[in-house]
């Protein structure tokens, strides 16, 4: 979970009060934050936070608005925010995005912050901030690199355009010479860490002014003149990039909070897309994008085995930021424009849950006495994890959510099969797994350092898409396996399936099986009974080229739910 340093003068000068520490600890509940430390001397707090879903707590001002408000502080004005139908006006302030970066990290978010002078305070809570966005939520600045520059030194327009690396040169920060974009990766330190976010690509992205002067090289580092920020500036221009444009805007909303919450006064700018977005081609940041979430009280009153009225329900979600109103039997909730983790009225009731007080609902004794044991299909699973490590085989933990490009396009699949998220909070989270084998490759992608065979492993759940069930979709528990040798081949996955079913004391069938994901004639279905629980065969190079993997591959996915029916 995220850790932040929190500067106590700075967090109580925002509360308008101090806390005790006992006051603090039970306060910082309502952020499901814990205290971890508080040196005194330095006065410093160290503040852990629980929900990874609320990057907007990650900072001391975030942290303070969400206290303030539950304390009965008013929420504070955010009036530079555009919506759809109102774009706040920008002057000259406007950023253009090349066309040639679709490809490679198109989106950006910005905005300009001035009126306060940078101290050394501040700048340090600018950069953890910075820190925490890109870092934690922002995937190690994969989804997102924000940077900070100078805006008196700007010529507008800025220019957002994919640079040829070898031909760019400009001084990085922390450095006395310029160099070439492709040179940073290899001698700045900033660009051995993540320079292989963008190392790949025929050109890099690259923000500039419109006399050609950089600003920064996202994700990697900012330029040394425009983007050495120093305690004294009172203009600042802020930019946020990614592959995903939501996720920016949300980012971008957070930053731009925490900058106004500062003394900052945050001034909006027009970013120009080659081509639409689902907010239209201009879109001028900061900008709005939430949609309101219903809830009928009654239905929170049965989650919560309590009775309020919509009034009271109203008041609990005021109290935690967000505004409400009442429609009937229903609160339709409008979160704060730095919060995108209302995705179903549950989250609504949690709101409602923590703005009145955990401590205020009276515990309910267990009524049923029953006593756990293992399922069957666990018990079946464990014991297909003991034959599997028996094989030589090494067992792998992965997620059961990810991306389209990984489980469809890398794998020569259409996607049609795929149960999608409809509302995710990223891209990397955006399907629901089918399938096993994507994230063994993955593992494969990771590992081509390391000492041949590999012969790696999971059993976890997958999601098939099921007409015939009540939900559309089944959930399943899969066995995948994957071999990778110079001679590996599909005698091999095919002896470890058929010694895996001669110790569960069953017979498999196999048959010749067309799927994209193997080689034609090299790959087979795996029967048990007459029903087909599976396929396996060796892994065709259209695929393994598209993971990067250069070695042999075989691999086998089999459903245990079917197999113990065997």
């Amino acid at each position: 979970m995220p850790k932040i340093d929190v500067n106590e003068d700075l967090l109580f000068q925002a509360l308008g009060r101090r806390f005790e520490e006992p006051a603090l600890v039970e306060l910082l509940t309502a952020a499901k934050a814990e205290l971890d430390g508080w040196d005194h001397d330095a006065k410093q707090l160290r503040i852990e936070l629980n929900d990874t879903n609320r990057p907007d707590l990650w900072s001391t001002l975030g942290l303070a608005r969400q206290l303030g408000v539950y304390i009965g502080r008013p929420m504070p004005s955010y009036p530079f925010f555009s919506r759809q139908g109102d774009a706040k006006p920008t002057a000259d302030r406007r950023v253009v995005v090349d066309a040639g970066l679709a490809d490679i990290r198109p989106y950006i978010v910005s905005f300009v912050a001035e009126g306060r002078e940078v101290t050394d305070t501040l700048l340090r809570e600018i950069i953890q901030s910075q820190e925490k966005l890109c870092g934690n939520f922002g995937r190690k600045r994969k989804t997102i690199a924000m940077g900070v520059s100078r805006a008196d030194l700007i010529a507008w327009p800025v220019h957002y355009r994919a640079a040829d690396p070898d031909a760019t040169r400009f001084t990085p920060l922390d450095f006395d010479r310029p160099l070439s974009m492709r040179e940073i990766l290899a001698e700045h330190p900033k660009g051995r860490e993540y320079g292989p976010l963008v190392a790949g690509y025929p050109r890099f992205p690259l923000l500039a002014d419109a006399k050609g002067e950089v600003l920064t090289f996202p994700p990697v580092i900012n330029s040394a003149l425009i983007g050495g920020v120093k305690p004294g500036d009172r203009r600042l221009f802020i930019d946020l990039t990614g592959p995903d444009l939501e996720i920016l805007l949300t980012a971008g909303a957070i930053a731009a909070c925490d900058f106004a919450d500062m003394g900052f006064t945050v001034l909006p700018v027009r970013v120009e897309f080659p081509r639409d977005t689902h907010y239209g081609r201009k879109v001028t940041t900061p900008y709005y994008f939430q949609a309101e979430t219903a809830l009928e009280v009654a239905d929170a009153e049965r989650r919560l085995g309590d009775r309020f009225s919509p009034e009271e329900a109203a008041g609990f979600v005021r109290k935690m930021g967000s505004t409400a109103r009442i429609e009937g039997s229903r609160l339709v909730v409008s979160p704060p424009p730095f919060r995108n983790d209302f995705l179903h009225p549950v989250d609504v009731i949690e709101e409602i849950m923590i703005g009145r007080g955990m401590a205020s609902f009276a515990p309910v004794m267990p009524r049923e006495f029953t006593v756990g044991r293992l399922t069957r299909t666990e018990e079946h699973a464990r014991r297909v994890r003991d034959l599997m490590v028996g094989l030589g085989y090494q067992e792998m933990i992965y997620n059961y959510l990810g991306t389209r490009a990984d489980f469809a396009d890398r794998m020569l699949r259409d996607g049609s099969d795929l149960v999608e998220i409809a509302n995710p909070m990223s891209e990397s989270y955006a399907v629901v797994r089918d399938s096993p084998i994507p994230n063994l490759l993955a593992s494969e992608t990771a590992s081509a350092n390391a000492a041949y065979p590999h012969r790696i492993f999971e059993v976890g759940k997958a999601v098939l898409k099921d007409p015939a069930d009540n939900q559309g979709c089944r959930t399943v528990t899969c066995l995948g396996a994957l071999l990778a040798d110079r001679e590996m081949g599909f005698n091999d996955i095919d002896a470890h399936v058929l010694a895996l079913c001669y110790y569960l004391n069953l017979e498999p069938a196999v048959s010749p099986v067309e799927d994209p994901r193997f080689i034609p004639g090299r790959a087979a279905a795996i029967s048990v009974g007459g029903r087909k629980v599976g396929v396996m065969g060796e892994i065709a190079p259209q695929v393994l080229e598209r993971w990067g993997i250069q070695m042999p591959c075989a691999a086998a996915e089999i459903v245990l739910d079917e197999l113990m029916q065997g």
